[in-house]
């Protein structure tokens, strides 16, 4: 019983001192904050690869959210305090990478890929119409009626002839 209690204690003790760890960033407005978790979303670790600094633990994202603070307190606005980890880590810093020489395949491609699967949309669709376009059913009519009648022609002169070629076989062993 006391190792439970003992349990249940530390965890309680780890919680609170969780809390009380996340807690200690204090703001000097709520729209400052909301700032700053907007700023902590958009930058990304340049260690983590595909994480933001808010949800990172590395060194380096712990050095940039407290920096992220420092240019807010200073007074910076939004734009220039990514500009300035822009500047300070170079472009992968920022999820939303601008439109220039370097990043038009990454906003380009996708509009092209899209585009040209419109176009074989389309084109595959101009050529099955003209496939599916329904002929004049009278002529089809007409040459299945002279297949059948040519046909059955062939059968009875088969026949025909099969049957001259028994008597005449019939004829030689009598």
């Amino acid at each position: 019983m006391n190792k439970f209690v003992i349990t249940i204690g530390l965890l309680l003790l780890s919680n609170i001192a969780q809390a009380t760890t996340e807690d200690q960033i204090s703001f000097k407005s709520e729209q400052q904050k909301q700032l700053y978790l907007e700023l902590t979303a958009e930058l990304r670790c340049p260690k983590c690869q595909n994480q933001n600094i808010a949800d990172s633990n590395a060194v380096v994202a712990k050095d940039m959210r407290v920096k992220t603070k420092q240019l807010l307190d200073e007074g910076q606005n939004k734009q220039q305090v990514i500009d300035y980890m822009i500047n300070r880590y170079g472009q992968f810093a920022h999820y939303q990478p601008p439109f220039n020489a370097a990043t038009s395949m990454l906003w380009l491609l996708p509009i092209g890929f899209i585009l040209f699967a419109g176009f074989v949309q389309v084109k595959r669709s101009k050529s099955k119409q003209q496939v599916d376009e329904p002929t004049n059913l009278s002529d089809l009519d007409d040459e299945l009626a002279q297949l059948l009648v040519s046909h059955s022609n062939n059968k009875i002169d088969t026949s025909a002839s099969n049957n001259a070629t028994i008597e005449a076989n019939v004829k030689d062993i009598k």
